[in-house]
């Protein structure tokens, strides 16, 4: 019996509907960004929207090293800190240096990359491919400190590798304030002035919410790969059990580094993008608390799956910047409620993560991932009475 190389029509409608709900995905953001008017509706949607995009991306990283190689790694933050630093300091325009590094008398680098390819492309187009090359810079210069750190934190387990990579990424932070190197980070001031997403631009037609999204998608997409590839399902069998997988002939040192290099690569991606976001970027910021932030939106997506972490992101940035901000206004509904007060909101949130945790331990998505061919078979099957071929022999 020939066996039939075609995909199943579920395959292919699954498909179908996720390119449909990708272009009216991008057809919304234009709609936001280029005709909708500004309202409080929009003005609320719209960050949420990019810092979910944003987080999606560095909570997929950390997926991939927590979840997908089993390394126990607490130094996301640090690597996030380094991605966004590369990214800002190659995009600020060099006649704002001497506003910026104003301590530092205009400081050591005077050259955007942004602004050289705009002398070329013109102002719109430099801006679009420099963001893009100095994201990616970003991810190399990440991915560069994380070989460097991974070297000798990587032969150690468990907590101790937890340890040892918050430890890094603290001292990264406290590096990138010594005023020793002002002239490069601009100490324990701000950067700014840099390419932001308001900068992001082809013609009259803004990109400010789609450019987050479409870097996030594609990186996103290059992970999946990853995972299902043949490096992917070694970093599965290093999860699983170090001493089987080492006996199958899998470098457990290599794999390790590799995992761990290339969520840090994608984790300065990141960086960047939040840079970007936040228009202003200030090495105190990045503490130990936004790894656990993130750690925190991994757990509640399910660890070990890609499409739980990125609804798990959306869900959190949404709560706790939108949602629940009504806890803290005095009032519902018009109603006055004398607890609702500055702060109540926080105490909410915090039960409510509690409960999902303490209730469902394994997350949203558990390991598993969202599928709409998926969807489409178990539709078929209860349809047809749980039997496939509409309940013939």
């Amino acid at each position: 019996m020939e066996k039939t190389l075609q995909k199943s029509p579920e395959s292919k409608a699954g498909k179908l509907i996720a390119v449909v709900l990708i272009a009216a995905l991008y057809i919304f953001l234009y709609l936001l960004d280029n005709v909708l008017p500004p309202n409080s509706f929009t003005l609320m949607l719209i960050p949420v929207l990019k810092k979910g995009a944003i987080y999606s991306l560095i909570c997929v990283s950390m997926n991939l090293l927590n979840g997908f190689t089993g390394l126990f790694s607490l130094g996301q933050a640090g690597f996030l800190l380094v991605g966004a630093y590369a990214y800002s300091i190659f995009t600020i325009p060099a006649d704002q240096h001497d506003a910026v590094y104003q301590y530092f008398e205009g400081g050591a680098i005077r050259f955007s990359v942004p602004e050289a390819l705009g002398r070329v492309l013109g102002e719109n187009a430099g801006n679009i491919l420099g963001a893009i090359l100095c994201i990616i810079f970003a991810g190399l210069v990440a991915a560069a400190f994380a070989a460097l750190i991974g070297i000798p934190v990587l032969r150690l387990k468990s907590d101790y590798l937890a340890i040892a990579t918050l430890g890094f990424a603290e001292i990264i932070r406290a590096i990138f304030q010594w005023n020793g190197l002002g002239p490069v980070t601009n100490g324990s001031n701000m950067l700014r002035k840099y390419t932001d997403f308001s900068d992001i631009q082809i013609g009259s037609v803004k990109l400010a919410t789609a450019f987050p999204f479409l870097i996030s998608m594609i990186c996103i997409a290059i992970i999946v790969l990853l995972i299902h590839s043949s490096y992917g399902r070694a970093f599965k069998a290093v999860r699983d059990d170090e001493v089987a997988a080492e006996a199958m002939g899998i470098s457990l040192f290599k794999h390790k580094m590799l995992s761990f290099v290339i969520s840090s690569f994608f984790a300065g991606v990141g960086g960047a993008l939040l840079a970007m976001y936040q228009t202003t970027i200030q090495a105190n910021a990045f503490k130990s608390a936004m790894t656990y932030e993130i750690l925190l939106i991994v757990v509640i997506g399910g660890i070990g799956s890609v499409s739980g972490s990125c609804i798990a992101s959306f869900l959190y940035i949404a709560c706790n910047e939108w949602w629940l901000r009504f806890l803290d206004s005095g009032s519902f509904f018009g109603i006055s409620v004398p607890f609702f007060r500055d702060g109540f909101r926080k105490v909410v949130f915090s039960v409510l993560i509690m409960v999902i945790v303490l209730f469902f331990s394994r997350g949203i998505m558990g390991d598993k991932e969202l599928s709409f061919a998926g969807l489409m078979r178990k539709h078929k099957k209860k349809a047809t009475g749980g039997v496939e071929g509409g309940g013939q022999a």
